[in-house]
């Protein structure tokens, strides 16, 4: 007997939410995939391409899901997103995506979990619960390959050099824009503009470096106390350690015996002793960057897009310079809003007009501040 003979054909919401974790399912598979191709240790690789079987049996529940209510499917192909994704990994390195599927996983197990409940009696409801469980699982291989700490579907971030980049680009194209609209409102000659653009350029370049620079710097020197005294405490209380050790065994399922075996095998060696207890107890991973690199990166990246509204007034005069201006900045909102859907995982359109909206508000308000300080000193 089909589902839709035993409940009653699910409400529009809860078919758009089934069709929406299918399209997430299909990109997990194909990431799941590539980054399996993609990394070098063999023991990631075998778990990676374990993780991408099980997303793709994930795929075919929910095309039987959605069969048995009626709903049609459509095109069943990796999103731009995922792609993108593939690419950044083979080009800025694998940890970023890491990151970014790690939060998702932990997004798949919270839209579940309500769709169990909101889910009508009969293969719906196994099937969801099924998912939930499995995005379970693969929260937490990808929290202990990123070196992560704690539940992602209550709390994670998303890291790596793409994010500087896109973040850094963002605030110097936004922050740039309103400096120049004000100047633009307060009718100034043409240079003027020019000269007062360029200097936002270089202090928003210099504002976001150095406190890129500073925040990466201060965490650096967090976990290092932190590990310093993780590494006395091993030293001097080494049976209070590896208690702790198997504690934390303990709570992820392993039986206590075992678990207190494991704790005092891995105490032998205090480097190794030392490592687990900063990725087990501490939440602290490997870095893969340094904070002068992430300082510079975001620098530039500010520099960039701090540079693109005073770019026509280089090259042009007059009103043409500022529609021309004006025109470029305002698809660049819009490019770098839809570029940030990558770690925020909306879609790809409402991003990018969210950041057009703010880029217009940000040029309107500006323009108006300018034309008020002149008429109020004139």
């Amino acid at each position: 007997m089909s589902l839709q003979q035993k409940a009653p054909k699910p409400d529009p919401i809860t078919a758009a939410s089934w069709k929406e974790h299918l399209k997430g399912e299909i990109d997990a598979s194909f990431l799941y995939e590539a980054l399996a191709e993609i990394e070098t240790s063999e023991r990631k690789q075998e778990v990676l391409s374990r993780m991408a079987s099980i997303e793709k049996r994930h795929v075919d529940l929910l095309k039987k899901l959605l069969s048995e209510n009626n709903i049609s499917i459509g095109a069943l192909k990796p999103s731009f997103r995922a792609r993108f994704l593939v690419w950044a990994a083979r080009n800025f390195g694998r940890n970023m995506v890491y990151w970014l599927m790690l939060r998702e996983e932990g997004r798949e197990v919270k839209g579940y979990l309500r769709l169990f409940k909101d889910s009508p009696a009969g293969s719906a409801r196994e099937t969801t619960h099924t998912l939930a469980k499995e995005s379970v699982q693969h929260a937490e291989a990808l929290r202990k390959i990123t070196g992560t700490h704690g539940e992602p579907w209550h709390q994670a971030e998303s890291g790596g050099l793409l994010r500087d980049i896109v973040y850094g680009f963002n605030d110097g194209l936004t922050a740039n824009f309103g400096l120049v609209a004000g100047i633009i409102g307060a009718a100034v000659e043409p240079h003027i503009i020019l000269i007062s653009g360029l200097a936002g350029m270089v202090a928003d370049a210099l504002s976001m470096g150095s406190s890129g620079y500073l925040a990466a710097k201060s965490e650096e020197e967090v976990y290092a106390h932190e590990i310093y005294m993780e590494k006395e405490e091993i030293a001097l209380m080494p049976e209070l350690e590896t208690e702790e050790l198997a504690l934390i065994y303990e709570a992820k399922g392993i039986e206590p015996k075992q678990a207190r075996q494991m704790a005092e095998e891995i105490m032998k060696d205090p480097e190794r002793a030392l490592a687990e207890e900063a990725r087990e107890e501490l939440g602290i991973g490997t870095s893969y960057t340094t904070p002068l690199r992430q300082g510079v990166i975001t620098g530039i990246a500010t520099g960039i897009g701090a540079f693109i509204p005073v770019a026509p007034c280089i090259f042009l005069n007059g009103p043409v310079a500022v529609w021309v201006a004006f025109s470029i900045a305002m698809a660049s909102h819009f490019g770098v809003g839809a570029a940030r859907n990558i770690f925020t995982g909306r879609g790809f359109f409402r991003s990018g007009f969210d950041m057009f909206v703010v880029g217009f508000g940000v040029a309107l308000v500006g323009y108006f501040f300018g034309d008020l300080i002149v008429k109020l000193f004139r």
